[in-house]
């Protein structure tokens, strides 16, 4: 049974930062691209980022281009997303993704496996 767990959202203050975390267990990882999208209430859920099996390319949403860092570690299964400079616009339950398909200009394409989400919220 493939699981992802998300961990490490919160409360934070804008302009401050915040990483999440992601570990995935049943599944081979290295295999698999992974990523995180995220969704507003009444929004609909939103690419932020992805990262190819080896780490080679990495995929952002132009709305965290330069603020968000997703990188990944194999030998435990994890994949983060440091968010930097975060705004109330951020504000947000982050999902945790994996799949097997990958698009430099719009990262996952299709999700194999959903994490349950993390909550961000932002105080202004």
């Amino acid at each position: 049974q493939v699981q992802l767990v998300e961990s490490g959202g919160g409360l934070v203050q804008a302009g401050g930062s915040l990483r999440v975390s992601c570990a995935a267990s049943g599944l081979t990882f290295s295999r698999y691209v992974m990523g995180w999208f995220r969704q507003s209430p009444g929004e609909e859920r939103e690419s932020v980022a992805a990262i190819m099996w080896n780490g080679a390319s990495t995929y952002y949403a132009d709305s965290v281009n330069g603020r968000f860092t997703i990188s990944r570690d194999n030998t435990k299964n994890t994949v983060y997303l440091q968010m930097n400079r975060l705004q109330p616009e951020d504000a947000a339950v982050y999902y945790c993704a994996a799949a097997l398909n990958y698009s430099p200009t719009r990262g996952i394409l299709a999700v194999s496996y959903w994490g349950q989400g993390t909550q961000v919220t932002i105080s202004s």
